[in-house]
């Protein structure tokens, strides 16, 4: 396993992304505090290990529905999951949701005109959001663990995932395949994401002063102040 794998590894909670993301999660607690109960969250994309990690798998008072291409077994009565498309959430009312939520999935959107569709229907459906993304200019690619990666040409990179594996993806053989695999993430830079969440509150998260990852939030009733000093 590399050191590079080890740090990213979201199944150890002792890497430095699972304490990222931990740090990251008990802002979003300290939003979500003031909202009423019972709380209706959206999960676009997420997983029940996401859940269970963070500790709100079974937690009273909170319902969440979880959205993916594919259907997963339940494995709590507050937990909820169904397929459904991060671009189309037409199943769902205006403001069905207290939050919608999302954690490193809008950049697997393969185009910025399914980024802006996923974007839209986040801030419809719930009455507050909180969209968590990789920053494009952060040097080290989150995904395949590659520094620079996302700035490569795309012909090189599906070249080189033809070849080997690169992180946890490839080899690919297929060129189509190989292609594919990496036009699907598309990084977003922060201009991108405040483009896409307008009225929104962008903030950045840093890791030895580099932002590492954007946070667009809004429709909380305390998210500038929760922010200071975070």
């Amino acid at each position: 396993m590399s050191v590079l794998y080890a740090m990213s590894d979201v199944d150890n909670p002792r890497s430095l992304s699972n304490r990222m993301r931990s740090r990251r999660f008990s802002l979003f607690e300290r939003l979500c505090r003031p909202l009423a109960r019972p709380l209706r969250i959206i999960d676009i994309g997420g997983t029940q290990e996401f859940w269970e990690q963070r500790g709100w798998a079974g937690r009273p008072g909170v319902d969440i529905t979880l959205v993916n291409l594919g259907a997963a077994p339940q494995r709590h009565d507050n937990i909820r999951t169904v397929v459904g498309d991060a671009t189309d959430l037409s199943d769902y009312a205006d403001g069905e949701f207290e939050v919608a939520f999302s954690n490193s999935v809008i950049e697997h959107l393969f185009t910025w005109e399914q980024q802006q569709a996923m974007a839209r229907e986040a801030q419809r459906v719930g009455r507050a959001h909180w969209v968590q993304t990789p920053n494009f200019w952060f040097p080290m690619e989150p995904h395949f663990h590659v520094p620079a990666w996302q700035w490569m040409p795309v012909g090189m990179r599906a070249a080189l995932v033809r070849r080997w594996a690169i992180g946890l993806r490839g080899p690919y053989p297929d060129p189509e395949r190989a292609r594919s695999a990496v036009t699907e993430i598309r990084l977003l830079t922060g201009r991108e994401v405040s483009r896409l969440f307008p009225r929104s509150t962008i903030w950045p998260e840093r890791i030895c002063g580099l932002v590492k990852s954007w946070v667009a939030m809004g429709g909380f009733p305390d998210d500038e102040s929760v922010l200071v000093g975070a």
